[in-house]
């Protein structure tokens, strides 16, 4: 059975931060829900709680715990959807483009980039700071090509940035970025339709399906057993007959 949208809910607005592709779950969404229209709103890391506080939008793509040292979303639910690779970006001709990944010691004598959007949080941060902090990731990138400095972000931010005069290394030991789901509590029948769709469950299952089943009486409990021995052709009361002979 489909769901169907309560009220006047004929749209649910999902957002994406930089660097995740929501693209695979939407079209599942629009193949299974297609009366109701998935508006994917792209949102930056740090307006994601506000967004789900003011009710602008029903459920956040976004980075974690990340989204949540910005602001208050108020009462909420959160899923980790999967971990994030730690790479640098570093200038095309940089030393550490000779060899396949780095360790976050190898990074001791560099200077490092730290944009105040954060989207990767350190705790020890490697190497020297650039005392000077871009706003954005892009700015970011764009202080990397120009020699300013190195920067330590996730793959898909790497991957979203990519230029030519640019390259990036796993770092192997390097804090890693989770990315997950943010939604407002209680959750809605849209919103949980959604996480199925990334769990991977199929259309034709059913959240009831792994609910227990309820408890019965003591009159369905003596019916039940009663149309079970009659269904294997015995009377209550009764053992089976002789044959004649």
């Amino acid at each position: 059975m489909g769901v169907t949208a309560p009220g006047n809910a004929f749209s649910f607005q999902l957002a994406f931060v930089p660097g995740v592709t929501p693209g695979k779950w939407a079209r599942t969404w629009s193949e299974r829900l297609p009366q109701v229209r998935l508006e994917l709103v792209p949102i930056d890391v740090a307006a994601c709680a506000d967004a789900i506080r003011d009710g602008r939008i029903q459920m956040a793509i976004t980075r974690l715990p990340d989204a949540l040292d910005h602001h208050d979303p108020g009462p909420h639910h959160t899923i980790e959807l999967y971990q994030e690779t730690t790479v640098v970006v570093v200038p095309k001709d940089h030393v550490f483009t000779a060899v396949d990944e780095i360790g976050i010691d190898d990074l001791a004598d560099e200077q490092l980039l730290w944009p105040l959007d954060e989207p990767l949080v350190v705790g020890q941060r490697p190497g020297t700071a650039v005392e000077h902090r871009p706003q954005t990731t892009s700015d970011a990138i764009e202080l990397v090509a120009a020699g300013t400095g190195l920067l330590l972000v996730p793959q898909s931010l790497a991957r979203l940035h990519h230029r030519k005069d640019l390259a990036y290394r796993p770092v192997t030991d390097a804090p890693t970025g989770s990315v997950g789901l943010l939604w407002p509590a209680p959750t809605s029948e849209l919103a949980e339709e959604f996480i199925g769709i990334v769990r991977g469950r199929k259309a034709t299952s059913s959240r009831s399906q792994s609910e227990p089943a309820p408890k019965r009486s003591a009159k369905e409990k003596v019916a039940a057993k009663r149309a079970s021995r009659e269904a294997a052709g015995k009377t209550p009361g009764k053992g089976p007959r002789k044959p004649r002979r």
